[in-house]
């Protein structure tokens, strides 16, 4: 699937969302869409997700 018709996918939904549900499920879809979005990235480039969960050695 190219990046247009993805880009219309995300689009529709985020329109249902935005009609249907109101502007807080627009804001809420548009937020959950780029977390997946970061999440796929990161996968897609075989980052370890577990180094963005690790402790700091102790900083707080």
């Amino acid at each position: 699937m190219n990046r247009a018709v993805l880009g219309l996918l995300v689009g529709m939904a985020l329109a249902f969302a935005g009609w249907f549900g109101g502007f807080g499920a627009f804001l809420l879809v548009a937020a959950l869409g780029a977390v997946g979005f970061a999440v796929g990235h990161l996968l897609d480039r075989d980052v370890d997700p577990r180094d963005f969960l690790a402790s700091r050695g102790g900083r707080r």
